[in-house]
């Protein structure tokens, strides 16, 4: 098994699971078997109660784990079904070694960080690593693991530490870090700046880890003069920086470290077995990248959810879209609306966020209302898909907000005007959708008038 380790510095949400999920995407591509793995150091056990302004999405797994978004990066990349132990996160090393305690697996031994946790957090992506990802059932040969948040963070010192290990653990011909870190470039002087990155490699050495590939994220290609600066102060050859700058859609990153020659240095690196045949892969890819830089015919849909100031909040629901305008040669444009805007207490309150979010909603070519929870906003919701379904435009409601267009149809055609949800209004005499206690109860075999279900 080969682990490539991708770490990150100077700023948090600058890319490493773009690049992590590129990287394993080249990988795929000469005929590797890659499955992958997310470290995030909070201690929530899993992403499932953050608010979407904490950490955008939460993605939810095929055996209903609720993960970070960057899982679903990786399976969008790697067409592979990843599980939910995939995302590792602190609350759940500490609850397993906790619970090994409490049985009493350590023999009485004073439970530390280092070796428990750090032994721990082993086991796990080692376990992990060996799980197989593919329909063919074939053990993956490669396991790129992100580590979340940046070196130098005191919730990610253990993960460090239980790398730092780990790479004598496996031997180096198996273990390679790729450190990601950001190169500004302020409008002052226009030119690139490397000193926070110099420093966030020597802070990583300094841990007891050394990049093998620093991948700089900057807005334009950096010029071989910044490379060899970098080169100079990291320790590492000019090959093994790597510029990722800005580009028109993610699926071109790929293509990007791909023409830096790093599919070579990993393969020379790991002495990985490469079957340079399968490279039709990335051919498929880069077609599919140029043709979106190609279309010409825009089609426009609005959003109308809850948390629109942050577009990772609907990650999985835009990429859907971006992937089915591509298959019909249109550019997508997404119309983001916060559904309270488009209720009348708005208007009293505040009319030109409201007049702009209606001038939005009827300027679109169709009507996306994606999940959410809580009565905030949800007649705004209504009122949107009332909208579309009277102007006969195209109309998609993900879970509540399929919810809300059967409470939409209810009032206005039906006419039963307090038609709802019980989880907004228990008491309504119409209750036409239902909270997850409604149908648990429905489970048990409780007396409950199933007509509205």
């Amino acid at each position: 098994m080969k682990y490539i380790l991708v770490t990150g510095g100077v700023i948090s949400g600058i890319g490493k699971g773009i690049i992590a999920s590129s990287v394993g995407t080249i990988l795929k591509s000469c005929g590797l078997h890659v499955t992958a793995i997310k470290i995030d150091p909070y201690i929530n056990i899993d992403a499932g109660t953050f608010s979407p302004y904490e950490h955008g999405e939460v993605f939810v797994l095929d055996d209903g784990g609720e993960v970070d978004l960057d899982l679903g990066n990786y399976e969008r990349f790697l067409d592979i079904c990843l599980i939910k132990d995939n995302n590792l996160t602190t609350g759940k090393i500490y609850q397993s070694v906790i619970n090994k305690e409490r049985r009493g697996d350590y023999l009485g031994k004073t439970v530390q960080v280092v070796p428990h946790i750090t032994d721990a957090i082993q086991d796990w992506v080692m376990k992990q690593a060996k799980i197989s990802v593919d329909d063919d059932g074939v053990e993956p040969q490669v396991c790129v693991i992100e580590l979340g948040g940046t070196v130098g963070d005191i919730e990610s010192m253990p993960f460090i530490e239980a790398f730092r290990q780990f790479q004598f653990k496996v031997k180096r011909e198996n273990f390679c870090n790729i450190h990601v870190s950001l190169i500004p470039q302020p409008n002052t002087t226009g030119e690139h700046k490397t000193k926070p990155t110099q420093n966030s490699v020597r802070e990583l050495r300094g841990l007891g880890l050394s990049p093998d590939l620093i991948m700089c994220r900057c807005s334009a290609a950096l010029d071989a003069s910044v490379k060899e600066k970098i080169s100079m102060f990291c320790h590492v050859e000019p090959t093994q920086v790597i510029c990722v700058q800005d580009v028109s859609s993610v699926y071109k990153v790929p293509l990007l470290l791909e023409a830096q020659g790093v599919v070579d240095y990993l393969c020379q690196r790991l002495n990985l077995p490469v079957e340079m045949r399968a490279r039709k892969m990335l051919t498929k890819w880069k077609e599919m990248a140029d043709r979106s830089d190609r279309l010409l015919e825009q089609v426009s849909i609005a959003l109308v959810g809850k948390y629109t100031k942050l577009s990772d909040s609907y990650t999985s629901v835009i990429k859907a879209l971006e992937h089915s305008a591509l298959a019909i040669n249109h550019k997508l444009e997404v119309k983001y609306i916060d559904s309270a805007d488009l209720e009348s207490t708005t208007l009293q309150d505040e009319p030109v966020k409201y007049h702009e979010a209606w001038q939005k909603l009827c300027s679109s070519h169709g009507v996306l209302v994606p999940g959410g929870f809580g009565v905030r906003g949800t007649e705004g919701k209504i009122m949107a898909i009332s909208w579309a379904r009277k102007q006969n435009k195209p109309f998609l409601g993900v879970c509540l907000g399929m919810q809300l267009a059967v409470c939409e149809f209810a009032r206005n055609v039906l006419e039963w005007k307090d038609a709802n949800s019980t989880e907004f209004n228990p008491e309504t005499e119409h209750p036409v959708g239902s909270s997850m206690e409604m149908l648990n109860m429905l489970k048990k075999g409780t007396d409950t008038d199933l007509r509205y279900f």
